[in-house]
C-alpha cells in the first residue's frame, strides 16, 4: 500500500502542523470556548465522573494500578461463578484481545473480526481493550459474531459527513478544533443504544472485561475506563458516558474537538478535557503490574490458566514512502506522522515482552505490503470498503497471525 496522499494526511493532522508551525496560542479579546476549572493536580486520582468507584483508572497513580489488579481478580471471580467453578480454580483459558488506532485503517479490523467468525474459530474475548478507532470497534468484539452486521455497516458504509462537519480555517485560532465531531458522537449513538449496553453489562456479570483508553491533556495521563462496569452499574448517564468516553478516545487534537467530562471532587465541579488515546498509546492489553500473581505462579512453577492474546494492529508496521515537500507544514507533518507510526510499533513491542513475560501466547496482526488500496480523503469509503474485503478475506480463510513483531526475528 502506498502512503495515503499528502492532502489526507494533511487534513487529519492539520491542527498539530499549526501549532508546531506557527505556535498559535490564545488571542485577546477573541471569544475562545469556555470551561470549568481543571482538577487540582492532586486531586485527579479522586475526581469521579458517576461517582462509581470502579468506573475509571488512571494508571500512573499506583493506587489506581491497585484497584486495576483487583478489577482484574474480580472478574476472573466472577467467569468462574458463571462457569460454575470453584472459587480461585483454574479457568479453561483467557483469550484477550487488544485493538489500535488507525482512522479509516480500523476497517482492517473490523474486516478480520468477520472474516474470523466466518472461519469458524473466533474465541469469546475475556478481555478486550481499544485506542481510538480500535475503541470504537471495541464494543462489537466484545459482544462477538451477533454484531458482525453492524460492525461491517461501521466502517464500509461509513462516510465523512457523518464523522465530521469542516470549520472554517479561523478555527485554529478561535476554536478548539479544525473540525466538529458531532456527526461521530451521532453515528456513535446510533449503534450505541440500551440494548448494546445491556449486552455489555451482561459480559461484565459474566466475568468479561471491555476497556478503552483516553487522555487527559489537563494531567497528562492515559485514562482506562471501565466500559463494562458503567454499563451494568444502572446509572441514569451511563449509556451518555460510554458514548462520550468513545467520542473522547477518537478525538484527535487539534483535529476533533476535546471531549469535555463533568467531574466531582468531594462535592466540588470540575471539568476534564479528554483526547484521543493515542497521545499516549496506540494499543493496550493490560498494566504489567496486573499479572504480577501470575509471574510469581509460573516462577514457582505452579500452574496458571493458558492464555492467548490477540493484537490487531489497524495499520502498517512498514515504512510509508511518501515524498515530502520543502515547506514548514509539510515536513512537521510528515514528522507527526512518523512518531505516530513508530509509536504503533512500539506498543507491538511492549505488549509481545509483557506477554513473554507472563506466559501468554502472542499473536499480532497488521496490513501487509500486498494491500495498494489507498486513499485521498479522511474516511474515503471506497478505500474503507477495500480494506475491510483484503482483512474479511484473510480471517475467513483462517489468519496467520504473527508470533512476534516484525524486526525480533
Amino acid at each position: 500500500m502506498r502512503a495515503p496522499s499528502d492532502s489526507a494526511r494533511q487534513t487529519r493532522r492539520q491542527a498539530l502542523r499549526l501549532g508546531a508551525a506557527l505556535g498559535l496560542g490564545a488571542l485577546p479579546g477573541c471569544a475562545l470556548p469556555q470551561r470549568l476549572a481543571a482538577v487540582p493536580r492532586a486531586d485527579g486520582s479522586r475526581a469521579t465522573v458517576l461517582g462509581l468507584p470502579n468506573e475509571r483508572f488512571r494508571i500512573a497513580h499506583p493506587d489506581q494500578i491497585t484497584a486495576l489488579e483487583h478489577e482484574f481478580a474480580a472478574a476472573a471471580e466472577r467467569q468462574r461463578r458463571h462457569l460454575g467453578l470453584a472459587s480461585g480454580a483454574l479457568l479453561p483459558r483467557l483469550d484477550l484481545l487488544a485493538i489500535s488506532g488507525g482512522g479509516e485503517n480500523g476497517a482492517f479490523g473490523a474486516g478480520l473480526l468477520n472474516g474470523w467468525t466466518q472461519h469458524g474459530d473466533r474465541p469469546t474475548f475475556d478481555l478486550v481493550t481499544g485506542v481510538s478507532t480500535g475503541a470504537l470497534t471495541a464494543p462489537f468484539a466484545f459482544l462477538g459474531p451477533e454484531w458482525d452486521a453492524d460492525l461491517k455497516r461501521v466502517y464500509t458504509d461509513i462516510s465523512p459527513e457523518r464523522v465530521l462537519i469542516r470549520r472554517w480555517f479561523t478555527a485554529a485560532l478561535f476554536d478548539d478544533a479544525l473540525a466538529d465531531n458531532s456527526p461521530l458522537f451521532e453515528t456513535i449513538s446510533g449503534y450505541l443504544d440500551e440494548r448494546m449496553i445491556a449486552a455489555i453489562a451482561r459480559g461484565y456479570r459474566e466475568g468479561r472485561l471491555l476497556l478503552a483508553a483516553s487522555a487527559d491533556i489537563d494531567a497528562q495521563t492515559p485514562v482506562i475506563w471501565n466500559l463494562g462496569a458503567i454499563a451494568d452499574s444502572g446509572h441514569p448517564r451511563a449509556l451518555e458516558t460510554i458514548r462520550r468516553v468513545l467520542l473522547a478516545s477518537a478525538a484527535i487534537p487539534g483535529a476533533f474537538p476535546p471531549v469535555m467530562f463533568d467531574v466531582a471532587v468531594d462535592g466540588r465541579p470540575h471539568q476534564e478535557m479528554h483526547v484521543d488515546g493515542g497521545a499516549f498509546v496506540q494499543a493496550f492489553l493490560y498494566p504489567s503490574a496486573v499479572t504480577q500473581a501470575r509471574r510469581e505462579a509460573i516462577a514457582r512453577g505452579r500452574r496458571v490458566s493458558p492464555a492467548r492474546a490477540f493484537i490487531i494492529r489497524n495499520g502498517r508496521l512498514d515504512a510509508e514512502w511518501s515524498a515530502v515537500e520543502r515547506r514548514t507544514v509539510s515536513i512537521a507533518g510528515r514528522a507527526v506522522s512518523t512518531m505516530i507510526s513508530s509509536a504503533g510499533y512500539q506498543d507491538t513491542l511492549r505488549i509481545y515482552f509483557v506477554t513473554q513475560r507472563d506466559g501468554v501466547d502472542y499473536n499480532l496482526a497488521f496490513i501487509r505490503p500486498d494491500f495498494a488500496q489507498e486513499f485521498t480523503t479522511p474516511f474515503d469509503q471506497a478505500y474503507m470498503r477495500a480494506l475491510f474485503d483484503y482483512a474479511f478475506e484473510l480471517g475467513a480463510r483462517g489468519y496467520e497471525w504473527t508470533k512476534m513483531p516484525p524486526g525480533l526475528a
